[in-house]
Protein backbone atom coordinates (compact mmCIF):
# COMPACT_ATOMS: atom_id res chain seq x y z
CA UNK A 1 0.00 0.00 0.00
CA UNK A 2 1.36 3.45 -0.91
CA UNK A 3 2.16 5.87 1.87
CA UNK A 4 -0.17 8.86 2.37
CA UNK A 5 0.99 12.30 1.25
CA UNK A 6 1.61 14.38 4.38
CA UNK A 7 0.88 18.09 4.39
CA UNK A 8 2.92 19.66 7.19
CA UNK A 9 2.74 23.25 8.46
CA UNK A 10 5.31 24.46 10.97
CA UNK A 11 9.00 23.78 10.32
CA UNK A 12 10.53 24.98 13.57
CA UNK A 13 13.02 22.91 15.54
CA UNK A 14 10.48 20.20 16.33
CA UNK A 15 8.42 20.31 13.14
CA UNK A 16 11.41 20.52 10.83
CA UNK A 17 12.93 17.41 12.37
CA UNK A 18 9.60 15.60 12.25
CA UNK A 19 9.41 16.26 8.52
CA UNK A 20 12.98 15.06 8.02
CA UNK A 21 12.04 11.84 9.81
CA UNK A 22 9.02 11.39 7.53
CA UNK A 23 11.17 11.94 4.45
CA UNK A 24 13.73 9.39 5.64
CA UNK A 25 10.85 6.91 6.00
CA UNK A 26 9.73 7.42 2.42
CA UNK A 27 6.79 9.80 2.81
CA UNK A 28 6.05 12.50 0.27
CA UNK A 29 5.51 15.83 2.03
CA UNK A 30 3.88 19.13 1.13
CA UNK A 31 5.07 21.88 3.45
CA UNK A 32 4.45 25.48 4.49
CA UNK A 33 6.40 27.81 6.76
CA UNK A 34 7.24 31.50 6.93
CA UNK A 35 10.93 30.55 7.24
CA UNK A 36 11.95 29.98 3.64
CA UNK A 37 15.31 28.51 4.62
CA UNK A 38 13.46 25.78 6.52
CA UNK A 39 11.29 25.12 3.46
CA UNK A 40 14.34 24.95 1.20
CA UNK A 41 15.99 22.42 3.49
CA UNK A 42 12.94 20.15 3.10
CA UNK A 43 12.81 20.59 -0.67
CA UNK A 44 16.53 19.82 -0.99
CA UNK A 45 15.97 16.36 0.49
CA UNK A 46 13.56 15.50 -2.31
CA UNK A 47 10.08 13.98 -2.59
CA UNK A 48 8.72 17.28 -1.29
CA UNK A 49 6.95 20.40 -2.50
CA UNK A 50 5.78 23.72 -1.10
CA UNK A 51 2.19 24.94 -0.91
CA UNK A 52 1.34 28.63 -1.07
CA UNK A 53 -1.78 28.49 1.11
CA UNK A 54 -3.19 26.17 3.78
CA UNK A 55 -6.10 25.42 1.44
CA UNK A 56 -3.74 24.31 -1.33
CA UNK A 57 -1.74 22.20 1.11
CA UNK A 58 -4.90 20.48 2.35
CA UNK A 59 -6.13 19.84 -1.19
CA UNK A 60 -2.86 18.14 -2.14
CA UNK A 61 -2.49 16.03 1.03
CA UNK A 62 -4.01 12.85 2.43
CA UNK A 63 -3.13 13.87 6.01
CA UNK A 64 -2.60 17.41 7.33
CA UNK A 65 -0.23 17.83 10.28
CA UNK A 66 0.41 21.01 12.28
CA UNK A 67 3.29 21.85 14.60
CA UNK A 68 2.74 25.54 15.34
CA UNK A 69 2.98 27.78 18.35
CA UNK A 70 -0.50 28.69 19.59
CA UNK A 71 -4.22 27.96 19.34
CA UNK A 72 -4.61 31.34 17.66
CA UNK A 73 -2.27 30.25 14.86
CA UNK A 74 -4.08 26.91 14.51
CA UNK A 75 -7.45 28.66 14.24
CA UNK A 76 -6.08 31.10 11.65
CA UNK A 77 -4.71 28.23 9.55
CA UNK A 78 -8.01 26.36 9.74
CA UNK A 79 -10.54 29.18 9.40
CA UNK A 80 -8.60 31.93 7.61
CA UNK A 81 -8.99 32.94 4.00
CA UNK A 82 -7.76 30.01 1.87
CA UNK A 83 -7.62 27.97 5.09
CA UNK A 84 -7.42 24.26 5.75
CA UNK A 85 -11.16 23.90 6.28
CA UNK A 86 -11.82 25.14 2.76
CA UNK A 87 -9.51 22.59 1.15
CA UNK A 88 -9.27 19.48 3.30
CA UNK A 89 -10.60 16.33 1.68
CA UNK A 90 -13.45 14.23 3.01
CA UNK A 91 -12.12 11.11 4.67
CA UNK A 92 -8.79 12.68 5.66
CA UNK A 93 -7.56 13.86 9.06
CA UNK A 94 -6.02 16.89 10.73
CA UNK A 95 -3.38 16.11 13.38
CA UNK A 96 -2.37 18.95 15.71
CA UNK A 97 1.02 18.26 17.31
CA UNK A 98 1.19 21.63 19.06
CA UNK A 99 -0.03 22.57 22.53
CA UNK A 100 -3.48 24.10 22.18
CA UNK A 101 -6.48 25.04 24.30
CA UNK A 102 -8.78 21.97 24.48
CA UNK A 103 -11.96 24.02 23.90
CA UNK A 104 -10.48 25.38 20.66
CA UNK A 105 -9.45 21.88 19.57
CA UNK A 106 -12.96 20.52 20.18
CA UNK A 107 -14.54 23.34 18.17
CA UNK A 108 -12.23 22.71 15.22
CA UNK A 109 -12.94 18.98 15.46
CA UNK A 110 -16.69 19.60 15.30
CA UNK A 111 -16.35 21.79 12.22
CA UNK A 112 -14.07 19.27 10.50
CA UNK A 113 -16.48 16.45 11.31
CA UNK A 114 -19.23 18.29 9.46
CA UNK A 115 -17.06 17.90 6.34
CA UNK A 116 -16.38 14.21 6.97
CA UNK A 117 -12.86 14.89 8.27
CA UNK A 118 -11.32 13.48 11.44
CA UNK A 119 -9.05 15.19 13.94
CA UNK A 120 -6.44 14.00 16.42
CA UNK A 121 -4.82 16.24 19.03
CA UNK A 122 -1.35 14.82 19.55
CA UNK A 123 0.95 17.08 21.59
CA UNK A 124 4.52 15.98 21.97
CA UNK A 125 7.05 15.06 24.61
CA UNK A 126 10.84 14.78 24.30
CA UNK A 127 13.16 16.87 22.15
CA UNK A 128 13.84 17.87 18.53
CA UNK A 129 16.63 15.27 18.48
CA UNK A 130 14.03 12.58 19.23
CA UNK A 131 11.80 14.03 16.51
CA UNK A 132 14.48 13.49 13.87
CA UNK A 133 14.60 9.78 14.71
CA UNK A 134 10.85 9.25 15.17
CA UNK A 135 11.26 8.72 18.93
CA UNK A 136 8.86 11.30 20.35
CA UNK A 137 6.28 10.73 23.04
CA UNK A 138 2.84 11.43 21.57
CA UNK A 139 -0.24 12.08 23.72
CA UNK A 140 -3.18 11.45 21.40
CA UNK A 141 -6.85 12.28 21.74
CA UNK A 142 -9.67 11.78 19.28
CA UNK A 143 -12.36 9.43 18.12
CA UNK A 144 -11.14 5.89 18.82
CA UNK A 145 -11.72 4.69 15.25
CA UNK A 146 -9.87 7.70 13.84
CA UNK A 147 -6.94 7.11 16.19
CA UNK A 148 -6.73 3.43 15.25
CA UNK A 149 -6.81 4.31 11.54
CA UNK A 150 -3.78 6.60 11.92
CA UNK A 151 -1.98 4.94 14.82
CA UNK A 152 0.59 3.37 12.51
CA UNK A 153 1.43 6.80 11.08
CA UNK A 154 1.83 8.25 14.57
CA UNK A 155 4.17 5.38 15.39
CA UNK A 156 6.37 6.45 12.46
CA UNK A 157 6.85 9.69 14.41
CA UNK A 158 6.74 8.57 18.03
CA UNK A 159 8.34 5.77 20.01
CA UNK A 160 5.62 5.97 22.65
CA UNK A 161 2.09 6.75 21.42
CA UNK A 162 -0.51 7.06 24.17
CA UNK A 163 -4.25 7.06 23.39
CA UNK A 164 -5.89 9.19 26.07
CA UNK A 165 -9.54 9.41 25.05
CA UNK A 166 -11.84 11.76 23.13
CA UNK A 167 -10.66 14.79 21.18
CA UNK A 168 -9.03 17.30 23.51
CA UNK A 169 -7.69 14.67 25.90
CA UNK A 170 -4.20 14.97 24.44
CA UNK A 171 -4.03 18.73 24.85
CA UNK A 172 -5.58 18.49 28.32
CA UNK A 173 -2.94 15.99 29.43
CA UNK A 174 -0.09 18.03 27.93
CA UNK A 175 -1.24 21.18 29.71
CA UNK A 176 -1.50 19.35 33.05
CA UNK A 177 1.96 17.89 32.47
CA UNK A 178 3.44 21.31 31.66
CA UNK A 179 1.68 22.94 34.62
CA UNK A 180 3.38 20.43 36.92
CA UNK A 181 6.76 20.72 35.23
CA UNK A 182 6.91 24.50 34.96
CA UNK A 183 5.59 25.01 38.50
CA UNK A 184 8.30 22.67 39.73
CA UNK A 185 11.01 24.56 37.84
CA UNK A 186 9.79 27.93 39.15
CA UNK A 187 9.70 26.66 42.75
CA UNK A 188 13.15 25.08 42.54
CA UNK A 189 14.64 28.14 40.85
CA UNK A 190 13.17 30.31 43.62
CA UNK A 191 14.76 27.98 46.17
CA UNK A 192 18.20 28.42 44.60
CA UNK A 193 17.63 32.18 44.41
CA UNK A 194 16.73 32.26 48.12
CA UNK A 195 19.99 30.45 48.88
CA UNK A 196 21.93 32.96 46.80
CA UNK A 197 20.32 35.92 48.55
CA UNK A 198 20.89 34.38 51.98
CA UNK A 199 24.52 33.44 51.32
CA UNK A 200 23.88 29.70 51.49
CA UNK A 201 25.95 27.48 49.20
CA UNK A 202 23.72 26.51 46.28
CA UNK A 203 25.69 23.37 45.52
CA UNK A 204 25.24 22.13 49.07
CA UNK A 205 21.54 23.01 48.91
CA UNK A 206 21.25 20.79 45.83
CA UNK A 207 23.12 17.96 47.57
CA UNK A 208 20.67 18.13 50.48
CA UNK A 209 17.48 18.47 48.42
CA UNK A 210 18.49 15.84 45.88
CA UNK A 211 19.17 13.26 48.60
CA UNK A 212 15.49 13.35 49.61
CA UNK A 213 12.08 12.99 47.97
CA UNK A 214 12.31 16.40 46.26
CA UNK A 215 14.86 14.98 43.82
CA UNK A 216 13.79 14.96 40.18
CA UNK A 217 15.14 15.53 36.68
CA UNK A 218 13.70 19.06 36.87
CA UNK A 219 15.75 19.74 40.00
CA UNK A 220 18.85 18.69 38.06
CA UNK A 221 17.99 21.08 35.22
CA UNK A 222 17.55 23.91 37.74
CA UNK A 223 20.82 23.03 39.48
CA UNK A 224 22.64 22.91 36.16
CA UNK A 225 21.80 26.58 35.61
CA UNK A 226 21.63 28.00 39.14
CA UNK A 227 24.83 26.28 40.31
CA UNK A 228 26.81 25.40 37.17
CA UNK A 229 25.63 28.08 34.74
CA UNK A 230 24.57 25.51 32.12
CA UNK A 231 21.15 26.12 30.54
CA UNK A 232 20.20 22.74 29.11
CA UNK A 233 16.41 22.47 29.44
CA UNK A 234 15.36 23.35 25.89
CA UNK A 235 12.05 25.01 26.73
CA UNK A 236 11.76 28.78 26.81
CA UNK A 237 10.15 31.01 29.41
CA UNK A 238 7.97 32.35 26.58
CA UNK A 239 6.65 28.86 25.81
CA UNK A 240 6.15 28.04 29.48
CA UNK A 241 4.27 31.32 29.94
CA UNK A 242 1.96 30.46 27.03
CA UNK A 243 1.29 26.96 28.33
CA UNK A 244 0.44 28.19 31.84
CA UNK A 245 -1.91 30.75 30.31
CA UNK A 246 -3.59 27.94 28.38
CA UNK A 247 -3.77 25.77 31.51
CA UNK A 248 -5.52 28.55 33.40
CA UNK A 249 -7.92 29.05 30.49
CA UNK A 250 -8.67 25.32 30.48
CA UNK A 251 -9.35 25.33 34.23
CA UNK A 252 -11.63 28.35 33.80
CA UNK A 253 -13.48 26.57 30.98
CA UNK A 254 -14.01 23.69 33.44
CA UNK A 255 -15.66 26.08 35.89
CA UNK A 256 -12.78 26.19 38.37
CA UNK A 257 -9.48 27.98 39.02
CA UNK A 258 -5.95 27.05 40.09
CA UNK A 259 -4.32 29.46 42.50
CA UNK A 260 -1.04 27.56 42.15
CA UNK A 261 -1.06 27.85 38.36
CA UNK A 262 -2.00 31.52 38.62
CA UNK A 263 1.08 32.06 40.78
CA UNK A 264 3.35 30.22 38.36
CA UNK A 265 1.84 32.14 35.46
CA UNK A 266 2.36 35.49 37.21
CA UNK A 267 6.05 34.71 37.77
CA UNK A 268 6.58 33.58 34.18
CA UNK A 269 4.78 36.64 32.81
CA UNK A 270 6.88 38.94 35.01
CA UNK A 271 10.06 37.28 33.76
CA UNK A 272 8.90 37.79 30.17
CA UNK A 273 8.20 41.47 30.89
CA UNK A 274 11.69 41.73 32.37
CA UNK A 275 13.13 40.67 29.00
CA UNK A 276 13.98 37.08 29.89
CA UNK A 277 11.37 35.30 27.76
CA UNK A 278 13.80 33.83 25.24
CA UNK A 279 15.83 32.08 27.93
CA UNK A 280 15.24 28.51 29.04
CA UNK A 281 12.87 28.14 31.99
CA UNK A 282 15.54 27.54 34.69
CA UNK A 283 16.97 30.96 33.78
CA UNK A 284 14.06 32.43 35.74
CA UNK A 285 16.57 32.01 38.61
CA UNK A 286 18.15 35.29 37.45
CA UNK A 287 14.79 37.05 37.62
CA UNK A 288 14.24 35.81 41.19
CA UNK A 289 17.74 36.85 42.29
CA UNK A 290 17.28 40.37 40.91
CA UNK A 291 13.68 40.80 42.12
CA UNK A 292 13.23 43.67 44.58
CA UNK A 293 10.32 44.13 46.97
Amino acid sequence: MSKPVIGFIGLGLMGGNMVENLQKRGFEVVVMDLNKDAVEAVLARGNASEAKTPKELAERSDVVELCVTTSEVVEHLVYGEDGILAGIKEGSVLIDFGTSIPASTKKIGTDLSAKGVGMIDAPLGRTPAHAKDGLLNIMAGGDRATFEEYESLLKEQGENVFYLGPLGAGHTTKLINNFMGMTTVCAMSQAFAAAELAGVDRGQLFDIMSSGPSNSPFMKFCKNYAVDGVSDLGFSINNANKDLRYFNQMISDLGSRSLIAEGTSANLQAAVEAGKGSGNVPEIFDYFVDLKK
